[in-house]
């Protein structure tokens, strides 16, 4: 890698991307054998360590920055460097904060030193987590700046904010390693890439004439014709589940009607109230006023075990949160939904589990191929996979998804989907959310847009692409639905 060069790390979930940051910051060991050079300074790998990786001069901020949204900008900047103190030994606040003022500047941060962290926007709070990594440097260029998924969890218009920061950075002459499942950000930004397959590089190449369907060759090792299955050429008549004024949090009064084997996309920005809507159907939310029917008969949930029992499953857009547990092992996370059918006369069949599980595993793809390993372990995408596997074994009546791709590699995404049609395919009713548009335009098969609480309007299949559903918004006069 050369000083600004901006080089992008690819690969699916399990491809070794993680394991290699890792060992570069000195969390892992590596096995004897390699060598790490930095600055033209070479040691052998297993020699490696974190102070070694800090006095080389590599800064590394992941998917979740560590940030600290209690504290204000300046405190979170003096984290990283330390609390400059006055001669009684008490903290010199007006010295940080001119300290912090010059670190703002220099990196081009839109923020006051005396703002709370948890009142900035999430872009500006993974540039805060940058600029305290590199404060210390002579310039904004020194070193190598390590970015684990640094928008994953951001919205488009907040990606685009950062991006642009990147740019001025890798112009400045700051060194970037760049992980991502974006691959239009790699398109973007990137002047090289690897790509990472089994734990070994698959290839390297410069990015110009690269293209995305290019990309995605690299990191299946195959072409790959289609990411997203078939949508539907017409849209079903029999109504699974019908919604009449509904009202809970930002939404007002929503109607919808979802039809048997059909894939449903709702579309709208953070706050328009897409994933309380998920949440109230399936009873994690409760409902102001409304009225909901399954297969034409009142359904009144007042928790998730009702909605369940209904035949409704939910796939959360925080799988580590409220989606996986972590500490279980993978047998035992896809048999938590059905766990009542492994008890007999007291006792749980454990051989039946484990067969069971060996079976999705299989059918899923998911990697490892083990049901022992505890779920937190895998990467996104597998932990994802095992997720809508056990919620799928349940043959739902109506899946609900909220954001089932989010921070997934492209092979994976493209397996995930698969599924869902396949259930779908089978009488599946499917509602989805999902923030990227591109996405939702090639997925589903008709998409309504939420906007502000209210439903606003309508697409069809092959009218549905990702330019009308930013448009339609973002608008705000009225579009019949």
């Amino acid at each position: 890698m050369g000083r600004g060069e901006v080089h992008a790390l690819l690969g699916g979930n399990g491809s070794g991307k993680s394991t290699l940051i890792k060992l570069l910051a000195g969390v892992h060991r590596a096995d004897p054998g390699g060598t790490i050079t930095v600055g033209g300074v070479s040691t052998p790998a297993e020699r490696w360590s974190a102070e070694e990786a800090r006095r080389r001069g590599l800064h590394f901020v992941h998917q979740d920055p560590a940030v600290f949204p209690g504290l204000t900008v300046a405190e979170n900047i003096a984290i990283g460097r330390g609390f400059p103190t006055s001669s009684g030994g008490r903290i010199d606040r007006a010295s940080m904060r001119r300290r912090t003022l010059e670190v703002l500047e220099r990196f081009h941060i839109h923020a006051a030193p005396d703002t709370l962290v948890a009142a900035l926007r999430p872009a500006d709070r993974v540039m805060i987590a940058i600029a305290r990594a590199l404060q210390d440097r002579e310039g904004a260029h020194d070193g190598v700046l390590v970015l684990d998924e640094p928008t994953a969890s951001l919205p488009a218009w907040e990606v685009d904010v950062l991006l642009a920061a990147l740019r001025r950075y890798a112009e400045a002459g700051q060194t970037i390693v760049y992980v991502t499942h974006r691959l239009d950000e790699v398109i973007d930004l990137a002047d090289r890439v690897t790509v990472l397959r089994d734990g070994q590089v698959a290839g390297s190449r410069d990015v110009e004439g690269l293209t995305e369907v290019g990309l995605v060759e690299m990191i299946v090792g195959r072409p790959l014709d289609r990411v997203f299955p078939e949508q539907r050429k017409q849209v079903a008549t029999d109504v699974a589940m019908s919604v009449r004024g509904l009202a809970v949090g930002p939404l007002r009064g929503v109607d919808l009607d979802l039809h048997r084997g059909e894939v449903l996309g709702v579309a709208g920005l953070l706050g328009s109230g897409r994933s309380e809507l998920l949440h109230a159907l399936f009873g994690d939310l409760p409902v102001t006023s409304g009225a909901v029917t399954l297969a034409g008969r009142a359904l009144r949930v007042r928790s998730p075990r009702q909605a369940m029992k209904a035949g409704l499953a939910l796939v959360p857009e925080d799988r580590g949160a409220d989606g996986l547990f972590p500490s279980l092992s993978v047998r035992e996370n896809l048999s938590a939904s059905v766990v009542r059918s492994y008890w007999r006369g007291g006792r749980l069949r454990h051989k039946a589990e484990r067969t069971d599980a060996r079976a999705l595993i299989a059918a899923y793809g998911v990697k490892p191929d083990s049901d022992a390993p505890a779920a937190g372990t895998l990467s996104g995408g597998n932990q994802q996979k095992v997720v809508l596997a056990r919620w799928l074994r349940r043959d739902p009546a109506v899946l609900l998804l909220d954001e089932p791709t989010q921070g997934v590699d492209v092979g994976a995404r493209a397996d995930i989907y698969a599924h869902v049609r396949a259930a779908a395919d089978h009488g599946t009713a499917v509602l989805l959310v999902t923030s990227d548009f591109e996405e939702m335009a090639h997925v589903a098969d008709r998409v309504l847009v939420l906007r502000e609480g209210r439903l606003v309007a309508e697409l069809l299949a092959p009218d549905i692409t990702a330019d009308r559903l930013t448009e339609l918004s973002y608008l705000t006069t009225e579009v019949p639905a």
